[in-house]
């Protein structure tokens, strides 16, 4: 079995290929993310870092390169599959918490669940006992607008582990809160990774975050550094 969470194999990614407009985004990035650890991906802006997180959680396709995903190889899936690896095994946090609007925190968890054919008991168990681990339990069941910015985001952390995904892919995750508030959420995010075991891969300007990290790896016009 591999002792791989994730491994990027010479990815190379690029927009408008073939013609004059063509952009190269990534030139034969590679990246391993060993089980459990907790790796920074410390990059500038347009270096091609959301492009590389989004081929990790194959949410887009390289043009060359090989993605594997727990020693699998995602080459040649079909869409279907690709899907369910997603679902399944794959956990994604975003800048911006992107939670159902009409829905309370604890519904926001729950509907993922529900999705990945959990029952209603048991879905909402588990979203009360993450709720719980990221202290917003007691605002389970406000909806987003009535949440500070730093509890949406850690409910948007909890619905992403709330499948029990075993690779969790983060873009810039505490990039729209203050420096106080994004320090504390950033402490409630790695308190649920260490708990919950997993291996994730975090996108961030911030040096102080990613220090905090097992390692620093540096993505500079489309390579790893």
């Amino acid at each position: 079995m591999s002792e791989l969470a994730l491994q990027l194999d010479g990815i190379e990614k690029s927009y408008n290929r073939g013609k004059p407009s063509e952009v190269m985004v990534l030139r034969g990035a590679s990246i391993s993310v060993k089980k459990g650890e907790v790796v920074a991906l410390v990059a500038p802006s347009g270096a091609g870092k959301s492009t590389l997180l989004h081929i990790a959680g194959l949410l887009d396709t390289p043009d060359t390169g090989r993605v594997f995903l727990g020693g699998r190889d995602m080459a040649g899936l079909a869409d279907k599959a690709r899907t369910e690896v997603r679902r399944e095994d794959v956990g994604f946090i975003y800048q911006f918490h992107h939670l159902l609007p009409e829905f309370s925190a604890l519904e926001n968890i729950v509907i993922p669940q529900l999705a990945n054919g959990a029952s209603e008991a048991v879905a909402k168990a588990r979203a009360m006992d993450l709720l719980n681990r990221v202290g917003v339990g007691p605002r389970a069941d406000h909806r987003p607008a009535a949440l500070s910015g730093g509890e949406q985001q850690r409910v948007a952390f909890c619905r992403a582990m709330a499948n029990g995904p075993r690779l969790l892919l983060a873009d810039e995750p505490t990039g729209n809160l203050d420096p106080a508030t994004s320090d504390q959420v950033f402490a409630a995010l790695m308190d649920l990774v260490r708990d919950t075991g997993l291996s994730a891969l975090i996108a961030t300007h911030n040096m102080e975050l990613a220090a905090r990290m097992d390692r620093i790896v540096r993505l500079d016009a489309g390579r790893v550094a």
